[in-house]
């Protein structure tokens, strides 16, 4: 495949959403032309401000496009965009390249590279770590997978919207490495909340304790900012929890497929699971209040007595 350039290749951009429209606003900024196209009509044009233009459709889209590139919440979702009669597949021009950044089951990015193949378009699942800020600042981490001839030649799109990238393997392999790193970062959060719960239930003033905690080396840097938001009881999403939840749910399909024991991923999807319930649109961090709960701690019941801890430690010594 030749390599991409902004002055000749068309792009096509499909689900406007927390990580797909900072994406296609710095990709328009960088001088490429893209189309866009949202279930909601309203997120597409969005982007008529930065140049970009509005697709009716799926086939519309897919049918003036060279390169077609998806974001989207599910496998399901990525499914419909691709397949079908009225799917981007149906309407490619062959030769054409599809780059489907979604976190979705490996098998799913298999399904999409045979269903590709058939239309004679080639198909990258190329996968990223990052959350919206992250993502505004052209910062993303990347991982792809598919032929590494055309990841090669798909640099030019890559180098606008992230800081690294690499190339990982064969088809399945950007989606597998995503569920690996995501693993890290929703387990690394539930740890984060246990021991938050934990020291505001020993009686550390939560400020102080969150404070101190975001300046320690053991909290990775993903995970530094999240404490310095709940400080201010900001839960906004910036990588939402039901995302967060749809992705432990795959990492644990994936363990289940290959034979890899995750007892702390279960744990974690658990914790996730009952937060999420409750039904509010809230970041992943939003665990904290999960374990915050469960250990009949909350931010209004912050802080202590030196009562409090002089029992502790009287309970402690004894």
């Amino acid at each position: 495949m030749n390599p991409i350039t902004a002055e000749k290749t068309q792009l096509g951009f499909v689900g406007i959403g927390y990580m797909g429209r900072p994406i296609a606003q710095r990709l328009l900024k960088s001088g490429f032309k893209l189309t866009a196209y949202d279930r909601n009509r309203g997120k597409a044009e969005e982007l008529i401000q930065f140049g970009g233009t509005v697709a009716g459709s799926i086939a519309e889209l897919a049918s003036s496009c060279d390169v077609v590139l998806s974001c989207l919440p599910s496998d399901d979702a990525v499914l419909h965009v691709y397949r079908g009669p009225d799917g981007a597949f149906a309407h490619m021009r062959r030769g054409a390249l599809a780059i489907d950044l979604s976190t979705v089951d490996p098998k799913t990015s298999l399904e999409l590279s045979r269903l590709g193949f058939e239309r004679g378009v080639e198909v990258l699942d190329v996968t990223m770590s990052g959350s919206t800020p992250v993502a505004e600042q052209g910062a993303l981490t990347l991982f792809g997978g598919g032929d590494q001839g055309c990841f090669a030649a798909a640099e030019s799109i890559f180098r606008v919207i992230a800081r690294k990238y690499s190339y990982l393997g064969p088809t399945g392999s950007g989606a597998t490495m995503k569920l690996v790193v995501n693993s890290l970062l929703g387990i690394g959060m539930q740890a984060i909340a246990e021991a938050v719960a934990l020291g505001e239930k020993a009686g550390l003033d939560r400020h102080r304790l969150l404070d101190v905690l975001a300046e320690t080396a053991v909290v990775a840097p993903a995970h530094v900012g999240k404490l310095g938001r709940a400080l201010k009881g900001d839960y906004s999403p910036q990588f939402p929890l039901r995302l967060m939840n749809k992705d432990l749910g795959l990492i644990l399909n994936l363990a289940a497929a290959v034979g890899a024991p995750m007892p702390a991923t279960h744990a974690a999807f658990e914790v996730n699971a009952a937060q999420s319930a409750l039904g509010q649109e809230q970041d992943f961090s939003a665990v904290i209040l999960q374990m915050e709960k469960q250990a009949h701690v909350s931010s209004a019941e912050s802080g202590s007595t030196p009562g409090q801890v002089r029992h502790l430690r009287q309970a402690v010594t004894r």
